[in-house]
């Protein structure tokens, strides 16, 4: 019989691990949140609309465990309030996944007011939960930052997006040479469209649906397996960056 025992790398399971994940209530995050207490990892996650936190709750305890609260995470205090309650129900933890994230437009079609928030959640937030992460994690962990295609692809509307997608971005890069050496490594991950509500309103879900059949659109459960393949490999690996984008779209 052939062996077969160096025909595949060393994996690291997610059973017994401990994951933090901002907007872990709908999309993306309810997605990687879902997959990961799937394998046997206890998650923490938070939202802002309750009805998306329990909904999310009841997924994640039918396959596993998990807890989080309704927080909003463009006050700078409630972003530390997320983390010492997910570190104080986790007991420590060794995956950070910073998701959570608003839509944003081009520059003049923004109030201020709008744009203020928009920078607080999908920058500032997406920083200070890597601060967090970084001083209470201890080697080996994981941080995951979940960016956007984005950041690539620039148009007249998406000029405030694309420039906070790219800064995390740049961020991502650093921040995983910065970590490193300490033992937690940083991995990007960049989606293109992916059906959740940030769609709306100008994709309502009958049309995300039809697309995702035409496989114009990915599922959030598609970036959640890309978060599963980087979280698993060996402790001297690391993913740096993932693109994931739909597969009938490239060609355009």
């Amino acid at each position: 019989m052939t062996e077969l025992s160096d025909a595949h790398t060393t994996v690291r399971p997610l059973k017994g691990r401990r994951a933090i994940i901002t907007g872990g209530t709908t999309g993306i995050g309810r997605a990687i949140a879902v997959l990961l207490a799937a394998e046997g990892a206890k998650v923490y996650i938070c939202g802002r609309d309750e009805r998306y936190l329990q909904d999310a709750l009841a997924r994640i305890r039918e396959v596993g465990e998990g807890d989080g609260m309704i927080t909003e995470l463009a006050d700078p205090d409630k972003v530390r309030a997320f983390f010492d309650a997910g570190e104080a129900y986790l007991g420590g933890f060794d995956i950070t996944v910073i998701n959570a994230a608003v839509a944003a437009g081009g520059l003049m079609q923004m109030t201020e007011d709008e744009l203020r928030y928009a920078i607080a959640v999908d920058f500032t937030a997406y920083m200070l939960s890597a601060h967090h992460a970084a001083h209470r994690m201890t080697p080996i962990s994981d941080i995951v930052i979940i960016g956007s295609l984005s950041a690539h692809i620039l148009g007249p509307s998406s000029t405030v997006y694309a420039g906070v997608k790219a800064g995390i971005a740049g961020f991502s890069e650093a921040l995983r040479r910065e970590l490193g050496p300490k033992g937690i490594k940083v991995s990007l991950v960049e989606p293109g469209k992916v059906g959740s509500n940030m769609q709306y309103p100008d994709v309502p879900d009958d049309k995300q649906r039809a697309m995702i059949k035409a496989e114009q659109m990915l599922r959030a459960e598609d970036i959640a397996a890309g978060v599963e393949f980087l979280l698993t490999q060996p402790t001297r690996t690391v993913i740096q960056q993932i693109v994931i984008v739909p597969r009938a779209l490239e060609g355009e």
